[in-house]
């Protein structure tokens, strides 16, 4: 959990001093009509891009619940394949605006915010997204099962792509335990 927490640390300081913005991507659209209350629960990692803290674990799953003062709690989890244990972060979610605009700041620490965008969502269902940071070194393909069917993965990765991710560089999450 230590590992876990510095690395998410070094990640949200890093954002700080070359970001500096929680704002998605330029040509990046957070969706709309947004509900979070179908948003809340467990979703897993499908895929994501290289970062340090998340770096050799698997079975990664985000789960998110209403907090009573209207901010979301974030646990994060995953395998250490290297340490053979698992790893939990906590943070918390803001709105950066309009509830209805899936563009939110998450902080594992202090005042330090990264930029959470769904840019894609079955809104009929609520049952996969495709997630942006602040910079399009960040994207993540999240679902409520452990997989995905080939076509709703590979039209996730088609967006991504047309949005300038380098989606030949996603790393696809082991979900086995």
């Amino acid at each position: 959990m230590l590992r876990l927490r510095s690395a998410c640390l070094a990640l949200l300081l890093s954002l700080a001093l070359t970001a500096c913005s929680t704002a998605p991507p330029d040509g990046v659209r957070p969706v709309s009509s947004f509900d979070i209350n179908r948003y809340l629960g467990k979703w897993y990692e499908i895929a994501r891009l290289d970062h340090s803290f998340e770096r050799g674990l698997s079975d990664v799953s985000a789960t998110y619940s209403l907090q009573d003062d209207g901010s979301v709690k974030v646990l994060n989890r995953g395998y250490d394949t290297r340490n053979q244990t698992w790893k939990e972060a906590v943070g918390r979610a803001l709105f950066i605006g309009d509830p209805a605009t899936a563009s939110l700041k998450v902080s594992f620490f202090g005042p330090f915010y990264g930029g959470y965008h769904v840019i894609a969502l079955d809104q009929e269902n609520y049952r996969w997204s495709l997630v942006a940071g602040p910079s399009r070194d960040y994207l993540w393909i999240l679902a409520r099962e452990r997989t995905l069917p080939a076509e709703v993965r590979d039209a996730l990765v088609s967006k991504a792509r047309s949005l300038g991710y380098a989606t030949d560089q996603l790393i696809w999450v082991e979900q086995g335990r």
